[in-house]
C-alpha cells in the first residue's frame, strides 16, 4: 500500500503557491507603467544640453516613454539614442523595480573653440563638439587652417593650455598655419608667440615661462612683437 508523506505534500503546496504569487507579481510588475524620467547631470554645472533636450531624446517607437508599461522599455535603445548626441560624452539609463527611470548624463567638456569657416568646439578627448545654444564656454579661440577631421595637432596644444595653469590663464588664441606650425596669443599682451612645430613642446613651454617671468620682472613685455620658441635652447624676441 502506497504511503503518502504529508510533509512532502505540504511542501509541494507551498511551492506551488509561492510560484503562483511570483508569476502573478512578475506579470503585474511588468505591466506597471513608468513615470516621467529623472535626469541627472554629472560633473560640470554648465549645461550645454538641457533636460528638455534629453527628455526629447528619451523616446521609443517615436513616442515618449512616460506612462508606457515597463515590459516594453528597452534601456539599451534609450542609451544608444542619448549617446548619439554629439554634446553627450556618456549616458546611462536605469530602471528601478517600481518603474522609475533615471538617466545619468556626462556632457562633453570643451577645451577650445574653432572659429574658421565653421564654428565648433574641440573636447577633452580631441573630438568634434558642436556649439550649444544653451551655454557658451570661455575657452581659447582656434583660427587658421583647421579641418574638422584633422584636429590632433591643434588638440595637442589646446590640451596643454587646458591642463597648464600658466597657459590657461594667459592664452586666448591658437593659430594653426598651413604647415601646421602653431602661433599663440596672450590675453594681455600683443606679441605673437611662435611655437613652430609641436616637437619638444614641454621644453618650449618651459622656455616661454622663463622668458615671461624675466620680461615681467624687467617690465619689457610690451616691447616685443614676436616671441620665437622654434629653437630648443633659446627664445628669440623681435622688438616693435
Amino acid at each position: 500500500m502506497l504511503r503518502i508523506n504529508k510533509g512532502n505534500i505540504k511542501l509541494m503546496i507551498v511551492l506551488i503557491m509561492v510560484s503562483g504569487l511570483f508569476a502573478f507579481s512578475s506579470v503585474r510588475n511588468a505591466k506597471r507603467k513608468v513615470g516621467t524620467p529623472e535626469i541627472n547631470f554629472l560633473g560640470d554645472d554648465n549645461l550645454f544640453i538641457t533636460p528638455q533636450t534629453v527628455s526629447k531624446l528619451l523616446i521609443q517607437n517615436e513616442q515618449p516613454i512616460a506612462n508606457k508599461p515597463k515590459e516594453i522599455i528597452d534601456l539599451k535603445y534609450l542609451e544608444t539614442a542619448l549617446n548619439s548626441n554629439p554634446l553627450i560624452k556618456e549616458a546611462q539609463v536605469f530602471m528601478s523595480v517600481d518603474g522609475v527611470i533615471t538617466t545619468e548624463i556626462e556632457q562633453k567638456q570643451p577645451i577650445a573653440r574653432v572659429n574658421t569657416n565653421a564654428s565648433y568646439y574641440i573636447d577633452t578627448e580631441g573630438s568634434y563638439m558642436p556649439l550649444s545654444a544653451n551655454y557658451s564656454a570661455r575657452v581659447p579661440i582656434v583660427t587658421g587652417n583647421v579641418l574638422k577631421n584633422d584636429l590632433q595637432n591643434v588638440y595637442k596644444i589646446a590640451n596643454k593650455v587646458y591642463t597648464d595653469q600658466f597657459l590657461r590663464q594667459h592664452v586666448v588664441e591658437i593659430h594653426q598655419n598651413g604647415d601646421k606650425s602653431i602661433d599663440v596669443k596672450f590675453r594681455l599682451n600683443d606679441f605673437v608667440i611662435k611655437f613652430g612645430s609641436l616637437k619638444k613642446l614641454d621644453k618650449k613651454i618651459n622656455n616661454l615661462k622663463a622668458f615671461y617671468q624675466k620680461a615681467y620682472k624687467d617690465k619689457t613685455l610690451d616691447s616685443y612683437s614676436t616671441v620665437n620658441l622654434k629653437f630648443d635652447n633659446q627664445v628669440i624676441c623681435t622688438k616693435k
